[in-house]
């Protein structure tokens, strides 16, 4: 942990670089190269060497947009999970209280809570792509690690890490319902995949089993 902290700490010693990372970590969708350009007054190659030392820190992380229409796909670059609560950032606790707060105003589970707010950010994405790729994107964006296994219509996503740890380990149920629903609720929202079910493990040595179904497509009418 002190030498994830130091890399992070030589990153962000400069002062483009600390700007380039908490408009990154304020921002609140994906922030291209274009778009920060005209944020540090840089050009494109000045922007890039210093993402690729973000990036290298572990401090944010890169994407290739999805693009429907032509031309070349861009990259994009969000707060990395793990980095999130760290710099002043927004960290996970943060988006957990805000769920389970909206959970006891409208009476909910913390199952249904989570099938909401899961709902809500399949509908916030842009559509396309395989739903199954889109459900490890997602995880992987909250800090679950995924390790994806299984073949055919059967998958699992095994979890490497959970973001919740310290909450989970005193209150396991609360948390890993709210997981569950936060799967499920995903997976009704981006269509063609459906969860089977989540095996918990302790939660300061993860390794929770997501299982998931791939739905048969909907044939053509005749």
């Amino acid at each position: 942990m002190a030498a994830d902290l130091q890399r992070e700490a030589r990153a962000l010693g400069d002062p483009t670089r600390h700007r380039l990372f908490r408009y990154i970590a304020e921002a609140p969708g994906p922030v291209t190269v274009g778009e920060l350009t005209g944020h540090v007054g840089l050009n494109h190659n000045a922007v890039r060497q210093h993402l690729a030392v973000l990036k290298d820190a572990r401090l944010v992380t890169e994407e290739t947009e999805h693009r429907e229409r032509p031309g070349r796909p861009r990259l994009r670059y969000r707060l990395d999970p793990e980095a999130a609560g760290r710099w002043g950032t927004p960290g996970a606790y943060a988006w957990l209280a805000g769920i389970l707060s909206a959970a006891v105003r409208r009476g909910l589970t913390a199952r249904q809570a989570g099938r909401r707010e899961g709902r809500a950010r399949a509908a916030a994405l842009a559509p396309g792509g395989d739903p199954v790729d889109v459900l490890e994107q997602e995880m992987t964006r909250r800090g679950f690690r995924p390790a994806r296994g299984g073949d055919g219509d059967s998958l699992e996503f095994v979890l490497g890490r959970c973001p919740f740890a310290e909450v989970a380990a005193g209150d396991p149920q609360t948390i890993c319902q709210l997981h569950l629903g936060l799967a499920e609720g995903f997976a009704e929202g981006a269509g063609g995949v459906e969860v089977a079910g989540l095996e918990v493990q302790e939660a300061r040595r993860a390794g929770c089993r997501l299982l998931v179904r791939r739905l048969p497509r909907p044939q053509p009418a005749r």
